[in-house]
């Protein structure tokens, strides 16, 4: 991987973690940019347009969570990856982080070098899979309506704006419909075999997605997976 070619967001209330990890990655190839806060974070997010951004959870003021929602509600930041940065023993929820929009979280102390292959890992699902980046611009099931190019739903000519995962695993769905997609597949496809995410993350955007646009269009198969519904 041409690591020279990335721009890292790293947010952080600590300025020795900002070091820390700023100078581990640099010395990867990475780009490196920092904010302390929230809300330097969003700024700087906005200009840099990072590939991913590391997030601190626990800060004050906007914390992370609250910083990553704001950053999904940015239409030209909608494909940046967030990761959450997670000290062991916070009272964070996984779950929070990935309703938020979040990608993955990653505990604190970590390795440099295993930190640069969870990144890594990460950054390689930015580069689109065979499936989900066919030329289809909009495409129909059951009067549902999805542009391909917008991420972008249409319900009955109300525009519903997804994040990019749950965008990412409607599609998958939709792209074959009847066919039932097992657990393993959405995580190897969606979230990729190399990264770690918690045993609800599927279960979440699947409730959240069926909250959007109606639980009539994906059905539970229980003990194996999910399919969309003609």
């Amino acid at each position: 991987m041409d690591t020279n070619k990335y721009n890292l967001l790293l947010v952080d209330d600590e300025p020795d973690v900002l070091e820390f990890i700023g100078y581990n990655l640099r010395k990867e190839g990475f780009i490196v940019h920092t904010a302390s806060n929230g809300k330097e974070a969003i700024r700087l997010a906005q200009e840099v347009k990072p590939q991913l951004i590391l997030l601190d959870v626990m800060m004050p003021g906007m914390d992370g969570i609250e910083t990553c929602e704001e950053l999904r509600r940015l239409t030209g930041l909608k494909d940046v990856l967030i990761a959450f940065l997670t000290a062991r023993g916070e009272d964070y929820s996984q779950i929070a982080g990935f309703e938020a929009g979040g990608d993955d979280y990653i505990s604190k102390p970590i390795k440099p070098k295993v930190l640069v292959s969870r990144i890594k890992a990460l950054l390689k699902r930015s580069i689109p899979i065979e499936f989900l980046s066919k030329p289809q611009v909009m495409i129909e099931q059951r009067g549902l309506f999805i542009d391909t190019e917008r991420y972008v739903i249409v319900k009955q000519g109300v525009e519903i704006f997804l994040p990019k995962k749950e965008f990412e695993l409607l599609k998958l769905l939709y792209s074959r419909p009847q066919k039932v997609f097992t657990r393993e597949e959405i995580f190897s496809i969606i979230w990729g075999d190399d990264i770690i995410v918690g045993d609800r993350t599927i279960d979440v955007h699947i409730r959240k997605l069926r909250e959007k646009i109606g639980e009539e269009h994906i059905t539970t198969v229980k003990g194996v997976g999910y399919k969309f519904v003609e």
